[in-house]
């Protein structure tokens, strides 16, 4: 793309349409219709697989590994570093084994938030899915509107949050449905369990309109659901990586002045959200920008996963939430690195962006040649997607008005 050619290259809603993607970025519709996320449900669970399983199992790690040493797998070109503090020893597992000290093991008491449990589907299931035939799930002309509020309610009742939220979109029958029979608080329920660090500074009227626009302001759905991914209830503590947690705790309530904060979403502190406030003097000043954390019980010997969950526009940061960042790349990673480090080094990416080799070549190339209308760009998207707990939300659109049969059962249904 030609950014310097194109007459719309300032314009926010254009560059929203454009990064928005009909297909898969990486198997192009392949394996299926993404749903207009970036990356298709199955590429997902190859490109952004759960590990959960392998990392709960140091033993298996260890064959792994004892496998890849029996071959001949050495390209030649690996060099050791001297950049590594804690060396794992003559330990072949990824996990290091120490004895149990029990004053390390037993993690800071923080408040961690009841979040649905819920299973990531692995490669293998998405694959099965393609290949097994299904029936047509096509439905009767009118169908939708005809099903009874009843047996809406009924249905409904066995969905997940994001998934109430989905039904709400489909029609305005079923959205005020939805408004009218869940009561408002729990809604606001929903919106602390998925966004913890939602802090509003303005009075919330509509918790709907509020869930709806975080999750519509983020990158990728799959992300929000993988956040909340189900844990074992009793898995082996690592005292080092407790130890090294307990420490990054510290630093991360010592650097919240700096404007990065995080919390744990489990009880083993895997799955994490953290928030930047944008950099004051940067088009992305007054943005609070959501990030989700991965950090694998091998921590600190391996780098945790981190990417953007709010849109934002930076040519280091991919249309999936991606963070072209060195630091935290596995070859790089050094174990000194916190994850208060990790978190001030993206802030720091924010006012000064790396263009040489960009997650999104064209933004990159539209901050070289029009630094002006990047930042046009970047600051009103900073308005739309990242400074939801300062601006108040505007209600979604009002529904329509049902018959006076639908409003009697519909008033019945609410006494």
């Amino acid at each position: 793309m030609n950014v310097a050619g194109c007459a719309n290259f300032s314009n926010p809603d254009w560059w929203e349409s454009a990064l928005h993607t009909e297909t898969c970025v990486a198997c192009n519709g392949y394996y299926g219709p993404c749903f207009g996320e970036s990356v298709c449900a199955t590429c997902h669970a190859f490109l952004y697989a759960s590990q959960l399983e392998q990392e709960m199992n140091p033993q298996a790690l260890s064959e792994d590994q004892n496998d890849l040493s029996d071959d001949d797998c050495d390209s030649g070109n690996d060099e050791p570093s001297d950049d590594f503090p804690l060396e794992r020893g003559a330990s072949n597992s990824n996990t290091p084994q120490v004895e149990a000290d029990n004053d390390f093991l037993d993690v800071p008491d923080v408040a961690v938030p009841e979040a649905p449990s819920f299973r990531m589907e692995t490669l293998g299931e998405r694959l099965q899915m393609l290949v097994s035939p299904r029936l047509s799930d096509t439905a009767p002309p009118g169908l939708v509107d005809r099903v009874p509020p009843e047996v809406l309610l009924v249905i409904f009742s066995f969905l997940d949050d994001i998934s109430l939220l989905s039904a709400g979109n489909v029609c305005l029958r079923w959205r005020q449905i939805l408004t009218t029979n869940y009561h408002p608080d729990r809604w606001k329920l929903f919106t602390k369990r998925r966004w913890p660090l939602y802090n509003p500074l303005v009075k919330v009227h509509d918790w709907f309109s509020i869930f709806s626009t975080l999750v519509n302001s983020s990158f990728c759905l799959t992300c929000i659901y993988q956040m909340s991914e189900s844990m074992p209830r009793h898995e082996e503590r690592n005292a080092i990586r407790s130890r090294r947690l307990m420490h990054d705790l510290t630093g991360l309530d010592r650097d919240s002045l700096e404007g990065v904060v995080a919390t744990p979403l489990d009880s083993s502190f895997y799955h994490w959200q953290a928030a930047i406030r944008g950099p004051v003097g940067s088009p992305y000043e007054g943005g609070l920008f959501y990030l989700y954390m991965k950090v694998p019980f091998t921590y600190p010997f391996d780098p945790p996963e981190v990417r953007f969950l709010t849109k934002i526009f930076h040519p280091n940061v991919s249309r999936h939430g991606d963070i072209g960042i060195d630091s935290i790349q596995k070859s790089i990673w050094t174990s000194v690195l916190t994850l208060s480090k990790v978190l001030l080094s993206i802030q720091s990416l924010l006012t000064d962006p790396y263009c040489d080799v960009c997650m999104e070549q064209d933004i990159g190339d539209l901050y070289k040649e029009n630094k002006k209308a990047f930042e046009s760009v970047a600051r009103r998207w900073t308005w739309k997607f990242a400074m939801l707990d300062a601006l108040p939300v505007l209600p979604l659109p009002a529904v329509v008005k049902e018959s006076p049969s639908s409003s009697k059962k519909l008033s019945k249904l609410v006494c």
